[in-house]
């Protein structure tokens, strides 16, 4: 069971709440997100794309434009090198129609999953240069690929890096970081310790659409042409799970309104497929069924196909390829379903679970599912966890982590045990050889800090609100703090005390519970929870016994004096609910009603 602590962090709600006309509920979100300063609370309830800072102002990006607007006139072959995942095609998918826009000779080259590994590598290289390309753009990886860029400047290439990852480094016994950074022509990365761009979060896609801005701007085109690439980054930084705070905010705000009016045929295709209504898709669409149909194509097949889809110049091919990835998503959600199923027995039947840092090896899992399998099973037991499988060449995998855990600082304390490694404080990726798998996990678990308090699963409550506070008005502002996403979470209230009147379980697969309920207060609303329902009636059958459970499904009720003195009329089911409130309309009438997510 998850501990539920209530944010206590400090500031004068009532004062803001009088100076932005918010109510004193929203001024307590807003700050438990850590947006303080009248500045910072403006730009978040109204930043604009007036707000996002000059491109130009990122290291080497005047070079990077510079350079790429000469090749463009002297007719250079440019090559494009992607990444298999939502990022890195979007990323390329930007770079391209932008290079082409400017009248570049360009094409683009994406690495195989399960043949190449992530990023450029030797063969995309000599196969460049074989096809007498003279210059390699990079875009979502590079910036870890030392050996390889090297190897293109050899043979005569030119060289731009974008990229967005943690620039790699070596540390030295007295704590002294020394960097290294691959022999480039220019290298465009908010990341680097002397890039002066005051914005480090961006994803990679977000740094090619600043790249597209600059050079339209140098070559002569209106500031807006850029915009049409606004969705593309606001779909990547969504799809990276990148952090809605600052910039990214704004671009995923304003990139949402541009998508849900898009022009892109394959965009319009896949939401269409995916049963979206047009001008509604939000973040949450991104992240849980649109971006995964993208993912899937790098992951089961190509991520040639969803590039394809994004290009597409007609209606018709754009629905025929958003079927194809749709099909490939829902095979990659039973593969996981399985791999999610073997990495848990593996973890209760051994001694797995006594580790604070899971390595799980399942050498015959699909590799490119390693990542989703790890980030399901940290879920599950709140720890970090390594989902390793057996490759060509040794073993492959991915990890997902937990807040106090940064996975590529603990990884480049044993660095000498990987072939290759990358990534964030919260996901990773590596590749090491079959007999180092246990050493890995040894190693991991003799260095981790992890207590026991980091282990345990913590739900932060944002405001601890009575039912009785809940109104249209309030749930209509809460739009103003969309969207949500990493470090803008949807806002998280409590209520305890509350009577459960009548329950019913609903949908084919009685995944659904949907109750009366009743606070403290007297306010009546209905209560919906989605998730275990089973686990839900057990835990009111231990706590209340199976006949109140009963009664409460058959929506009777005590009718004892006490009921009728105090009014209350239920049947002695009191619980505490974690919830978000929302308006539901059902033919045509609205009425408050809360969305279950915890209970206690």
């Amino acid at each position: 069971m998850e501990k539920w602590v209530v944010s206590a962090k400090k500031a004068d709600f009532k004062k803001i709440s009088e100076q932005f006309g918010i109510d004193p509920v929203t001024a307590r979100i807003i700050r438990n997100r850590e947006v303080i300063g009248e500045e910072a609370i403006e730009e978040y309830l109204h930043g604009t794309l007036e707000d996002l800072q000059d491109p130009e102002k990122m290291k080497d990006m005047k070079k990077a434009v510079s350079i790429l607007k000469e090749k463009i006139q002297q007719k250079k072959k440019i090559r494009i090198i992607g990444d298999y995942d939502i990022d890195g095609v979007q990323s390329v998918y930007i770079l391209y129609s932008a290079l082409r826009e400017c009248g570049a000779r360009a094409d683009y080259a994406i690495p195989d999953r399960m043949k190449d590994g992530y990023g450029v590598n030797e063969r995309l290289v000599r196969q460049a240069a074989s096809e007498e390309v003279d210059t390699i753009l990079t875009c979502d990886n590079g910036i870890a690929a030392e050996a390889e860029l090297a190897l293109a400047k050899e043979l005569g290439m030119t060289v731009i890096i974008t990229d967005h990852h943690e620039i790699p480094y070596e540390q030295k016994e007295d704590g002294q970081k020394i960097f290294h950074i691959p022999p480039a022509d220019a290298v465009v990365n908010p990341k680097q310790p002397d890039c002066p761009y005051p914005f480090k979060e961006l994803c990679g896609g977000a740094v090619a659409f600043k790249l597209a801005q600059s050079l339209f701007q140098n070559m002569g085109f209106l500031p807006e042409k850029a915009l049409t690439y606004l969705e593309n980054a606001a779909f990547a930084t969504v799809g990276d799970v990148m952090p809605l705070i600052g910039e990214n905010r704004i671009l995923v705000k304003e990139g949402l309104k541009a998508l849900n009016r898009t022009k892109n045929y394959g965009m319009r295709a896949l939401a269409a497929r995916n049963q979206i209504e047009p001008g509604k898709i939000k973040a949450y669409h991104i992240g849980f069924v649109l971006g995964p149909c993208l993912n899937a194509s790098g992951r089961l097949d190509t991520a040639y196909r969803a590039l394809k889809m994004l290009l597409a110049e007609d209606q018709q091919t754009a629905a025929a390829l958003a079927e194809d990835l749709y099909d490939l998503n829902a095979s990659r959600k039973e593969m996981t379903e399985q791999g999610v199923s073997q990495a848990v027995k593996l973890v209760e039947e051994t001694s797995l679970k006594e580790d604070k840092v899971l390595v799980i090896y399942l050498p015959d899992c699909h590799e490119s599912l390693a990542g989703i399998i790890a980030g399901r099973v940290r879920e599950r037991y709140h720890r970090p966890v390594f989902l390793l499988t057996s490759a060509k060449d040794g073993v492959k995998g991915s990890g997902r982590s937990i807040e106090s855990y940064s996975m590529f600082e603990e990884m480049s304390k044993c660095k000498e045990l990987f072939t290759r490694f990358g990534g964030h404080p919260m996901a990773a990726g590596l590749s090491l050889p079959r007999e180092h798998v246990e050493l890995f996990r040894q190693r991991l678990n003799e260095n981790t800090v992890l207590t026991q308090e980091d282990l345990q699963g913590k739900i932060v409550i944002d405001v601890p609100m009575p039912l009785d506070y809940i109104s249209k008005p309030l749930i209509e502002e809460m739009n103003l703090l969309e969207p949500f996403g990493k470090s803008n979470e949807k806002p998280v209230f409590a209520d305890k005390g509350i009577h459960i009147l009548s329950l019913q379980i609903l949908g084919k697969n009685k995944n659904v519970c949907r109750m009366q309920v009743q606070s403290q207060g007297g306010t009546r609303m209905n209560a919906v929870y989605f998730g275990d329902t089973e686990a839900f009636l057990d835990f009111l059958r231990q706590k209340f016994g199976n006949t109140a459970l009963e009664q409460t499904m058959t929506g009777c009720r005590e009718t004892g004096p006490m009921a009728v003195e105090t009014g209350n009329f239920h049947n002695g089911i009191t619980v505490s609910f974690i919830y978000y409130p929302e308006i539901n309309v059902y033919n045509g009438r609205e009425s408050l009603q809360i969305i279950v997510k915890n209970y206690c």
